[in-house]
């Protein structure tokens, strides 16, 4: 147990600056270091545990780039000059011979190109009587015909150790013969929501009630960036309910994470009790929305207590939790990828802390970047994710903004390929 420890004290009032606080929880974790075995097609997203070799060549033939003629020979001929036409070849289906001087055969896209040939002419290039062919269009320097090792070479690391997944990754995979692929075990993650007022979705509100939405919020957004919650609680704000449900998730789960209860107030329950089984590292950012954060670990697995406000649970999972998870399943951590653009209109706001604010992206006639804002900001309201491009970060010391002010933002777009 590590109470009354210098560890648990916030960082002066306003609390840890979020590039510092990243720092530290990822410094912290280690990869857990579990792979397993899957069909390539079940892959995606997923963090390759070893690299991956190429089996054979590939395409492992020359292969005909379009549907044409290939001459025996490889001078390139001049309009006027005619072959025999001894044959065809198609996909799956090769000529088996070689061509001799003066020989050609019909080749579609694809086809193994014979021996004997080291160029294919168009088929618009070309007439055809009988079995006489000619060109008659002058022919460019391409010989239109796909190299063996076009793709890749025998034993070509076609992906490295440690790398994400993406659609273009399984698709390169399956051409060259991979059928199935050594991954790392994503990570285990338990989710506690906390809280008296809180009702299931679909049920009647009493006095003082709102239906619970941390949920389904977060295993989406987990969802949507590669991760699935394994074990789920909603529990009361009273200590041993909470403390039981601290240890049944730590006990089978690679992470916990709460939302709520790790502030100051008199039900804020979660941070002593993690303090109690374990340890809290830090708690309060500097930021907003998210100030009420607390990273620590209960039972030695690593802990995020995230906000209670919605909002601000769904950013802080952005920018502390995502990174985590990444680095726990054994991948480079990737943060969201960052622009410039101007805000289109003028923003209120007071100076003090830096601010997350939600917007949308404008792209301008001309190209330019723009952001809109709209609505309130407040942390509470779901709203204000809906329909969001961007994440602007707005500096502490900024108060008022006028209408193209140039701000970084986060955008919120994940990549399709």
């Amino acid at each position: 147990m590590a109470t009354g420890s210098a560890m648990t004290e916030p960082y002066g009032r306003e609390g840890l600056p979020l590039e510092q606080a990243r720092a530290q929880i990822l410094e912290a974790l280690q990869p857990l270091g579990l792979a397993e075995t899957l069909p390539l097609t079940q892959t995606l997203g997923r963090t390759t545990a070893e690299p991956v070799l190429a089996l054979a060549a590939v395409p492992g033939f020359r292969a005909s780039i379009m549907d044409g003629y290939a001459i025996a020979g490889a001078v390139q001929p001049e309009a006027g000059q005619q072959w025999r036409l001894v044959g065809v070849a198609a996909a799956g289906a090769p000529y088996g011979a070689a061509l001799a001087a003066g020989e050609a055969v019909r080749i579609l896209t694809g086809a193994v190109v014979p021996e004997g040939s080291e160029r294919v002419l168009p088929q618009e290039l070309m007439t055809a009587d009988g079995d006489q062919l000619e060109l008659v269009k002058a022919c460019g320097p391409n010989p239109w015909i796909r190299p063996p090792e076009e793709e890749a070479a025998s034993g070509q690391e076609l992906v490295a150790a440690g790398h994400r997944l993406g659609v273009a990754e399984l698709g390169r995979l399956a051409s060259c013969g991979v059928q199935e692929l050594v991954v790392m075990r994503r990570p285990r993650i338990g989710v506690l929501i906390s809280g008296d007022e809180l009702l299931p979705p679909g049920q009647e509100r009493g006095p003082g009630q709102i239906w619970e939405s941390n949920s389904a919020l977060l295993s989406a957004l987990l969802q949507r960036l590669g991760f699935a919650v394994a074990q789920q609680r909603v529990v009361v704000d009273q200590p041993e309910p909470l403390r039981a449900a601290l240890q049944e998730l730590a006990a089978g789960c690679d992470v916990v994470v709460s939302t709520g209860g790790v502030s100051a107030g008199d039900s804020d329950w979660i941070r002593p009790l993690v303090e109690e089984l374990g340890q809290v590292r830090f708690w309060k950012l500097f930021l907003k929305p998210g100030r009420p954060f607390a990273w620590g670990k209960v039972a030695g697995v690593p802990f995020f207590g995230l906000p209670g406000n919605p909002v601000a649970a769904a950013i802080t999972a952005l920018q502390l939790l995502w990174p985590a998870l990444q680095k726990l399943e054994g991948a480079q951590p990737e943060l969201l990828p960052r622009l410039k653009v101007r805000l289109e209109a003028a923003l209120r706001r007071g100076a003090g802390r830096p601010e997350l604010a939600r917007a949308q992206l404008v792209v301008a006639p001309d190209g330019g970047l723009w952001a809109r804002v709209e609505g309130s900001q407040a942390s509470s309201r779901i709203g204000s994710l809906s329909g969001a491009d961007l994440l602007l970060e707005i500096p502490a010391e900024l108060g008022a903004l006028e209408a193209g002010t140039e701000l970084w933002a986060q955008l919120l777009r994940l990549p399709l390929l």
